[in-house]
């Protein structure tokens, strides 16, 4: 029996569908559509590569930010969460130093691992990904090595998931996964792949989306220090009867880096004037007080909207904390009224809801959540904004006529009904069994 035949067959048996279970969830239907796609992914390793190598199977999951909206750039605190929309590779050794990655929907993409310099012409690609986690690996002393990799993702780009950071998530465990004994820490593959986001894909993002890929569950996150302190929230909303609905709105993140960067940008303008480099290091009760003089003294283009932003972190700083201690004592009420609070400060303060180059569309659709969640569940803007999703706590017994609603205006399938996926990066060995 060849090892592919192998992997089928143990895809199918109890302790693998149980582990299947837990990383995505038990809605209906969700094991068979799970199991159908990864013996999909190993035949069509099978078919574009035919490894005569152990295939190992390497999932990153997609998070959902749920409170800290742009603070972790400057060091703020965060309530994320994995959910169970991933990127999943079936992966082989290669021994001569290269990568071949193979992604369903994309071109082939080959590389070498003999030049890990960063590369101007390479920003925004998946090469740049790679070559960047690969780069800050063996800088840091970690193995690296060639690889063959057949990709598929749920997780789509401009989905507000976070597609970018489950690639670079998923890149930086297939090198440990093959190369390295899986032994890397959580948070150094979350370091590792914000890394590569930052410097070699070019995108000024915060360590929050690769922390919660890497680490996986709800998680309060406090980045003030460089080893970011985790506490993990073992808190079921289902068992609330409460989904949490990500409505895709139409727009996409893709090109729109400069208006995401203008925010990290501004806070950070804020703090230099009080001699920090980032607003955590700022005590907010001189910041209020000081309002008057920072208009006059901040020397950005927007400084009025600099100084909206910054007061929207550090009262956010504030609500996660509130949201925390709601789920800790078990008061969701309380909590999704700290998330609706949050909705509405990056709305009139952060401002990432619309701009002169974006459409309305989110707006619209937190007008529209607005409308049928008041007094029964809660809702926001999701990650980055300008384009892109919304993020609604949806009680059971709205969730047909909400998904059914949103889907009329923003069209079919626009709904994610996600659940939380209480692990990060993960991989089997079927080989083995």
């Amino acid at each position: 029996m060849s090892q592919y035949a192998h992997m089928i067959r143990q895809l199918k048996t109890p302790d693998v569908m149980k582990t299947l279970t837990h990383l995505y969830g038990q809605r209906n239907g969700i094991l068979v559509e799970q199991t159908a796609r990864y013996i999909h992914i190993v035949k069509h390793h099978e078919e574009l590569v035919g490894a005569q190598t152990p295939v190992l199977l390497v999932s990153a999951p997609g998070r959902t930010e749920i409170g800290g909206n742009h603070t972790d750039h400057n060091k703020g605190k965060v309530l994320a969460a994995a959910v169970n929309l991933d990127t999943l590779a079936a992966v082989s050794v290669r021994t001569d130093n290269r990568v071949r990655v193979f992604s369903e929907g994309y071109e082939p993409m080959e590389m070498s691992l003999e030049d890990l310099s960063c590369q101007e012409s390479e920003k925004g690609t998946t090469v740049a990904m790679i070559r960047g986690v690969a780069a800050r690996m063996k800088e840091m002393g970690y193995a690296i090595g060639g690889f063959d990799a057949v990709v598929t993702s749920n997780v789509r780009s401009g989905s507000g998931l976070s597609s970018s950071a489950s690639f670079e998530v998923l890149a930086c465990a297939i090198f440990d996964a093959l190369y390295g004994g899986w032994t890397m820490d959580a948070q150094v593959r979350a370091q590792i792949s914000q890394y590569a986001e930052n410097v070699y894909f070019g995108k000024p993002s915060g360590l929050m989306d690769q922390m919660a890929s890497s680490v996986g569950g709800l998680t309060f996150m406090d980045f003030k220090d460089d080893q970011a302190k985790i506490i993990e929230l073992p808190y079921d909303f289902a068992s609330k009867d409460m989904a949490l609905v990500v409505v895709n709105t139409g727009g996409s993140h893709d090109d729109l880096t400069p208006l995401y960067a203008s925010i990290p940008q501004e806070m950070r303008a804020v703090a230099a004037l009080f001699g920090e480099k980032n607003l955590r290091r700022v005590r907010a009760e001189q910041f209020f007080q000081l309002i008057p003089k920072l208009r006059h003294e901040l020397k950005c283009e927007h400084p009025d909207r600099a100084i909206l932003r910054a007061a929207h972190f550090f009262e956010e700083n504030c609500r996660v904390m509130d949201q925390v201690e709601a789920l800790q004592r078990d008061d969701l009420p309380a909590f999704l009224e700290k998330v609706i609070e949050s909705g509405r400060s990056s709305f009139m303060y952060l401002q990432n809801i619309v701009s002169a180059s974006a459409g309305q569309e989110l707006a619209l659709a937190l007008m529209m959540a607005e409308k049928k969640l008041r007094g029964k569940g809660a809702w926001r803007i999701h990650g980055g904004g300008f384009a892109g999703t919304t993020l609604n706590f949806v009680p059971g017994s709205e969730l047909e006529e909400f998904v059914k609603d949103m889907e009329s205006a923003f069209g079919a399938h626009s709904c994610n009904v996600l659940d939380i996926r209480p692990v990060g990066a993960a991989y089997l060995n079927l080989c083995e069994n």
